[in-house]
């Protein structure tokens, strides 16, 4: 009986990497999600790249990206330039990459490029899908049947006690030129960052829970980019202002668009100074 031919290590991977080389000679532009995104002391990038299930939560595929630190200077400027977003978890991307196998480190996606058009187009879909089940669901109008108190005076805040749009909102509150006298009560909430929805869920329900206490819930933040807004592009966030009991007056702060949050509530007003005055 003949042995079957032997390799070492290293020749087994050395022929996979000749392989891989041969197979894919050339650039390739792929679809991924980032599932975690790193920047090192001297300035490369690293990724987590993944595909995932249709339902956004089992990952079907899963591969490592680099961007060595002279393109990824580029790169990351050309990126927030074009759409206003940051190079974060969770954002899907279409980036033009060259396979690369090592012997000790294994497989990996060198990227040399990225398209902010898809990735503006992923975020506007996103939206759209998340504004249509809304519909479908029969709930996208609700908060705005409500009835607005004529002089809303206790006033259930949903902000950051740190945040400038807070301050705003206080003094222009207070200083009020028709001498009216507020309430207000604060639920911290972080409206940044993948835990901005459980963190304003909630404090949504904790004022819910004490509806009777208040007049309206106002959600409020100061100016910022693109990618903060998108926090705010969210079903459950929506949903639970959807059945709120009370209404829902949003200054997130953005002069450009708008998110489904501000779609979905009472009334949206661009700014936290905008949302006292009213």
């Amino acid at each position: 009986m003949l042995m079957p031919e032997r390799f070492s290590l290293t020749e087994l991977q050395q022929i996979i990497r000749d392989s891989l080389y041969l197979s894919f000679p050339d650039s390739l532009w792929v679809i991924a999600e980032i599932l975690e995104i790193k920047e090192n002391s001297t300035g490369h990038c690293y990724l987590e790249l993944v595909e995932k299930d249709p339902g956004e939560k089992n990952i079907r595929a899963r591969i490592k990206g680099i961007i060595w630190n002279t393109r990824y200077r580029f790169l990351k400027a050309f990126f927030e330039n074009a759409t206003g977003e940051h190079l974060r978890d969770g954002i899907k991307v279409l980036v033009k990459t060259k396979i690369e196998y090592h012997e000790l480190y294994g497989l990996s996606l060198i990227i040399s490029d990225i398209d902010p058009a898809f990735t503006l187009g992923e975020m506007a879909m996103k939206r759209q899908l998340i504004i249509r089940k809304l519909e479908e669901d029969g709930v996208f109008q609700m908060n705005k049947g409500l009835q607005f108190p004529l002089v809303p005076q206790r006033i259930a805040v949903i902000s950051s006690k740190n945040a400038a749009g807070y301050s705003d909102f206080l003094n222009h509150l207070i200083n009020n030129t028709s001498g009216y006298l507020f309430f207000t009560t604060l639920f911290e909430s972080t409206l940044q960052g993948p835990e901005t929805e459980s963190s304003i869920i909630k404090a949504l329900n904790k004022i819910a829970v004490e509806s009777h206490k208040f007049d309206i819930a106002v959600i409020i933040r100061g100016g910022g980019s693109q990618s903060d807004l998108s926090w705010f592009d969210n079903y459950n966030i929506a949903y639970h202002i959807t059945q709120f009991p009370l209404p829902v007056v949003t200054g997130i702060g953005h002069d450009k668009d708008i998110s489904v949050t501000d779609l979905v509530a009472y009334k949206s007003l661009k700014t936290p100074t905008a949302v006292a005055d009213l």
